[in-house]
């Protein structure tokens, strides 16, 4: 027997939040600021190759004078020191572009073979802090999905205090023996768990802006079957707080876990879930 009907589901989505962003949320300027402020010195020590016809020149006078500031060029073509950032030189090897930096000539081959070298020389980048705060807000965008996340776990978070509900977050799997056996591999971190006198809740929240690629099937998919492998252990029951019109996109895999999942809920029926607590 399904857990709810189509009627139902129909209402469900029908209630669901446009965004839960504010203007705020758009960038973390503050994040931006600490990580240009992490590499300026080298930033500003690297803005000696700015108008330089002598690229490669100039090059060799920094890197006898201080070699680790070639570290900072990572982020002039927006990737992350921490990864590892691969690529195929001219020879048709695989190779990692930190490499280039243990020498001036690796330097030089990596300013030119970027374009890096043809936008400082004709100084199409005049100051490279400046070039860089631009780089960090484009890449700050790239984590706006996950502060959507947050912005949504912030809002429960909030109501469940308002409501005075007793809750705990970001508890793994492992917490609950019976749950850990049947979930086997798929070990979990719950954003949520709320124990009442006869049961305890494992609670999982996300929102989905437009947008969201292929991660709301995935996510449905997963709970489709996590849910009720978790209510069929005496003592516990899956709970799924979800919103967002980038579900728009993947109606047929959310109406699926619906159907399957008892306790879903959205922003705007979550009092529901409360009054069950309560009572």
């Amino acid at each position: 027997m399904a857990a709810h009907t189509e009627n139902q589901f129909e209402q469900f989505v029908a209630q669901f939040q446009e965004t839960n962003v504010s203007l705020a949320d758009f960038c973390d300027f503050s994040k931006i600021k600490q990580n240009v402020e992490n590499i300026a010195i080298d930033l500003n020590t690297l803005n000696y190759l700015v108008g330089k016809s002598d690229l490669e020149g100039a090059v060799k006078q920094l890197w006898n004078k201080d070699p680790n500031v070639f570290n900072a060029l990572d982020i002039l073509i927006a990737i992350r020191r921490e990864k590892k950032n691969r690529y195929i030189n001219k020879q048709g090897e695989t190779k990692d572009v930190a490499e280039l930096y243990k020498s001036p000539e690796g330097v030089v081959e990596f300013l030119q073979e970027t374009g890096l070298a043809d936008l400082l020389q004709h100084e199409h980048i005049k100051n490279l802090v400046d070039y860089v705060f631009g780089v960090e807000t484009g890449l700050d965008s790239n984590a706006r999905k996950n502060r959507y996340g947050h912005i949504m776990e912030a809002a429960v978070r909030d109501i469940f205090i308002r409501a005075g509900i007793k809750f705990e977050r970001e508890v793994r799997s492992e917490r609950f023996p019976a749950i850990k056996s049947i979930l086997g591999k798929d070990l979990k971190r719950f954003d949520f768990v709320v124990p009442s006198k006869d049961i305890t809740y494992l609670i999982e929240v996300n929102f989905y802006n437009p947008g969201g690629g292929s991660k709301p099937n995935e996510v449905a998919r997963a709970y489709t079957e996590v849910g009720p492998k978790i209510n069929s252990v005496p003592g516990f029951e899956f709970v799924w707080i979800t919103d967002g019109y980038g579900w728009s996109g993947s109606r047929k895999m959310l109406e699926e876990a619906y159907l399957n999942i008892p306790k879903v809920y959205s922003l705007n029926n979550l009092h529901e879930f409360i009054e069950l607590i309560k009572q």
